[in-house]
């Protein structure tokens, strides 16, 4: 029984339990060393609409396609609800995150330099003025820069950067 390969019946029609045929549309996708890989495609999107999908793309875009078919099958497999899209959010939150901490610490940065530009009352301790610069921003000027809610922005922040700073107490108190 060979297949389209040569050698043996590809995954798909192994599967599937019929005769590989030479020309075979699943066979240079499909080896037969890789049935799972099938077999998760199959099961989400079916090997009729599958097979429909690669016969109306041209020859060269057939292996991207069959990448982006495996890994959404899998997500869907995973997030049966959300499938890839929920793997996408997750990224674009892990984003977001980051940007909101640069931002911080850019803010973090621009006060100390506040501070060794400016005098500092006597009386005023170093910290407590940093603190108050910092404050300020977080609670003026970043939420706007990241187009937040002004309400929620500051406990996001507080919840999310617990961490020690260059001084070393919590950025946020």
């Amino acid at each position: 029984m060979a297949g389209g390969n040569g050698t043996s019946p590809c995954a798909s029609c192994k599967l599937l339990r019929r005769r590989c045929a030479q020309d075979c549309i699943f066979a240079p996708y499909f080896p037969s060393d890789d049935p799972h890989k099938f077999a998760i495609v199959h099961k989400v999107f079916g090997a009729s609409n599958v097979s429909k999908m690669l016969q109306e793309l041209p020859v060269h875009q057939r292996t991207d396609a069959v990448s982006s078919l495996v890994y959404e099958a899998n997500a869907r497999v995973r997030d049966p609800v959300y499938g890839c899209v929920g793997a996408i959010s997750c990224l674009q939150n892990q984003v977001s995150e980051l940007q909101m901490q640069l931002a911080v610490a850019q803010a973090e940065i621009l006060c100390i330099q506040m501070q060794q530009e400016s005098t500092v009352l006597p009386s005023q301790p170093i910290d407590s003025c940093i603190d108050n610069e910092r404050t300020y921003f977080l609670n003026n000027s970043l939420p706007q820069y990241l187009n937040f809610p002004s309400s929620s922005s500051s406990n996001v922040i507080h919840d999310s950067l617990k961490m020690e700073g260059i001084f070393g107490h919590d950025m946020v108190s």
